[in-house]
């Protein structure tokens, strides 16, 4: 009987030390992580303001996702017709095309063709590059209007421009 309850009072002891030991053991693998944990925390009022910049420079250069694709389009071509405009450029014709998705993104392209001297173009271009969201010269062809005179200064200019919108 004494050897019984001796037997047992071993098996207990031994279970509890190995739960002891496994417990211990996870607490050590557990420590490295928390110890990041409290450097994030220590760290938190850094990354928020690191995130809000962020989001700040994402609004600075593109379309907010509540707005319509097509509503950021058409406002991005008003801007560059107003630029264009301002520059003496000659619209001779514009078009916003579908959306495209383009990652966390959508690009919506805006295609403007227009025909002026060449400083009026070197106007326009700096005009573009001014613009908040920002506008994106994704291709530009450019060519001389007058094939009979090539002294001629008046160019005709093809643009595709996009503008990028947040996705909801």
């Amino acid at each position: 009987m004494g050897l019984l309850l001796l037997v047992l009072l071993a098996l207990g002891i031994s279970y509890v030390w190995t739960f002891h030991s496994a417990v211990a053991a996870r607490l050590e693998s557990l420590e490295p992580r928390y110890a990041r944990l409290l450097g994030l925390e220590a760290s938190r009022p850094r990354l928020e303001a690191a995130d809000a910049a962020a989001r700040a420079a994402v609004a600075e250069f593109t379309y907010a996702g509540t707005q319509d694709a097509s509503q950021a389009g058409n406002d991005a071509q008003q801007k560059i017709r107003a630029v264009f405009t301002d520059a003496k450029l000659d619209i001779v014709s514009s078009q916003v095309l579908p959306p495209k998705a383009d990652g966390d993104m959508e690009r919506v392209p805006v295609s403007v063709r227009a025909e002026g001297e060449l400083r009026a173009l070197q106007t326009a271009l700096i005009g573009i590059a001014g613009q908040t969201p920002a506008i994106l010269i994704d291709r530009m062809t450019i060519q001389g209007s007058s094939y009979i005179r090539p002294d001629a200064t008046r160019l005709t200019v093809q643009f595709s421009f996009s503008v990028l919108r947040a996705r909801s």
